[in-house]
């Protein structure tokens, strides 16, 4: 799965903490965030990771998360 999400993490901080999450609690390939983006894009690479599942984590770490179109 490439599964690209719409967020609204907007600090360095926050950033860090959502991908280093990601990467502890998820079995990943890759996991980046784009804050420069106007969509504050999350880009996650995972051979068993399920799109909801990480937007689900994100939303339990107090951020919004959706498939951007």
């Amino acid at each position: 799965m490439i599964g690209i999400f719409k967020t609204n993490i907007s600090t360095l901080q926050d950033k860090n903490r959502v991908v280093s999450a990601i990467a502890g609690h998820f079995s990943t390939t890759d996991c980046t965030l784009d804050l420069e983006d106007c969509d504050k894009v999350l880009r996650v690479i995972s051979q068993q990771l399920e799109e909801q599942h990480v937007i689900s984590f994100v939303h339990k770490l107090g951020y919004q998360c959706a498939v951007l179109d």
